[in-house]
């Protein structure tokens, strides 16, 4: 049975269709790529995923673990195992790093972590992110740069250990050596967890060190191809001119 399951997925968004008859299928383990042009929708799919409310799903289905999630709040996705990391992640003021994350374990395990075991794994893991120490007691991305707000999305990734992980556009706006650190934050949630990934972007670089199983190419809304890892070399090369029309 495959983790996560979507049929026929229609959404719109004040009556207009954005993503039309999406079939999907991921199983546990396994590495998957959305690319596509700007537009194209590919973080649309992300958010109705998580059950954002701003979107509409007109027809299809969307099973995680077997079960129906189409009228489930994105709370109870995460407590399930979903997991997304945004694009542009908002600032949290009030909270710290440290706190925020070692609440959200406890809340998706319904147990209180040991806070001898939480802080030393808080610790190497943020060192495997090239992150200061310093960065735990600081508000949640507030005054964070750019690529610190990602490495602190890929943190929350390892620390929360989910059973599928949505990766938005991670690697937009990050540097080269950034890239690399994040990738091998990606890269250690792949040899830790059994889960899966949905990694959507329209770049390659953070693909680059990790193992894909299957490439998707978005176009308008509408899934035009379909491949392995070879499709991503030929996007690298060629761009999408070639799905541009079909």
């Amino acid at each position: 049975m495959a983790l996560l399951e979507i049929k026929d997925l229609c959404v719109s968004i004040e009556e207009n269709e954005i993503l039309k008859n999406i079939n999907l299928s991921i199983s546990k383990g396994e590495t998957h790529v959305l690319m596509g042009p700007n537009g194209a929708g590919k973080s649309t799919l992300g958010n109705v995923l998580m059950g954002n409310p701003a979107y509409t799903v007109t027809k299809g289905s969307i099973y995680f673990n077997g079960l129906d999630i189409r009228n489930e709040s994105p709370d109870k996705r995460a407590k399930a195992g979903m997991f997304m990391s945004f694009q542009n992640p908002l600032e949290v003021p009030g909270i710290s790093v440290s706190s925020f994350m070692r609440n959200a374990i406890t809340q998706k395990t319904g147990e209180k972590i040991k806070f001898s075991e939480y802080r030393k794994e808080l610790a190497a893991n943020m060192d495997l992110l090239d992150l200061d120490s310093s960065y735990k007691d600081r508000d949640l991305n507030v005054g964070f740069s750019g690529g610190e707000k990602k490495k602190a999305e890929i943190l929350q990734l390892l620390m929360l250990k989910p059973t599928f992980a949505i990766l938005d556009e991670t690697d937009s706006g990050l540097d080269v050596d950034a890239v690399r650190t994040v990738s091998a934050g990606v890269e250690a949630y792949q040899k830790q967890v059994d889960g899966a990934l949905l990694i959507i972007t329209h770049s390659t670089r953070i693909l680059e060190s990790l193992s894909v199983d299957h490439t998707h190419i978005l176009v308008r809304g509408e899934i035009v191809a379909n491949g392995g890892a070879e499709l991503v070399d030929e996007i690298n090369q060629n761009g999408f001119e070639r799905f541009a029309g079909e």
